[in-house]
């Protein structure tokens, strides 16, 4: 006996759309685990806030009122009379005026006598450049002012390239420069408070030593008074190199 089909009951007609169907539903269903979120909740302890009414005491008002504070001690004041006899009596004293006045006449007359002046010699310092009569170097007498002025600074620089000598250490340390001298020509010639400025001890040195060898001069003079003349010089030390 062959078993009757049905064909409207027949399972493997329609098995592509419900093999669709269901991997539809499975990719479905995968994407929705993979797209799942989940998030960590962390347990907060919230505490309990206690709100209390502030409570305002009432501070009573108290009157504090001092005794008033007890008064002083009566002064004791006694009383004592002496009785004086009006039979005495009191010599006033007389207070003498010490002024002296137009009346006040000259008891003795003081005579005066010559009076004698002495003359004090100033100790005065004039600079070379504004002296009204410089000081007369040996060899310049019997010049004019300007001759002599003009004689002066001559012998100078002649002495001092008479007098030159280049220090051997200054030579082997390479030592070279200028040297300002200043010196002053006392009121009786002689050259005095030598000082220089330079670029080494050596070269300072040397050039005071020059100085120092000049001659006596006639003093320069300053409204015909002999007077301190202050002069000041330049040494130039220079080598040349081979």
């Amino acid at each position: 006996m062959e078993a009757k089909k049905n064909p409207q009951l027949e399972i493997g007609r329609n098995s592509g759309i419900y093999f669709a169907i269901g991997l539809n539903l499975m990719l479905l269903l995968s994407w929705s685990v993979l797209e799942y979120k989940t998030y960590e909740y962390n347990e907060v302890d919230i505490g309990i806030v206690d709100m209390q009414s502030e409570f305002e005491e009432e501070i009573p008002i108290i009157n504090t009122e001092l005794p008033p504070p007890p008064p002083p001690p009566a002064a004791v004041v006694s009383e004592s009379v002496q009785v004086v006899e009006d039979t005495e009596e009191v010599e006033e004293t007389i207070i003498e005026s010490t002024e002296i006045t137009q009346e006040t006449a000259i008891a003795e007359p003081v005579e005066v006598s010559e009076i004698v002046v002495e003359e004090v010699e100033e100790d005065v310092q004039v600079a070379f450049a504004i002296i009204e009569d410089v000081p007369v170097f040996p060899g310049c007498e019997d010049l004019s002012k300007a001759q002599t002025k003009q004689c002066f600074q001559q012998k100078m620089q002649e002495h001092v390239n008479a007098h030159f000598n280049y220090p051997q250490m200054a030579l082997d340390l390479g030592m070279q420069g200028r040297v300002s001298v200043m010196f002053i020509i006392d009121s009786k010639g002689y050259i005095t408070g030598v000082r220089s400025r330079g670029p080494d001890k050596i070269l300072e040195k040397e050039a005071e030593r020059i100085i120092k060898k000049l001659p006596q001069m006639k003093p320069g003079k300053q409204r015909g008074k002999p007077v301190k003349v202050a002069y000041a010089i330049p040494i130039f030390f220079k080598f040349q190199e081979g």
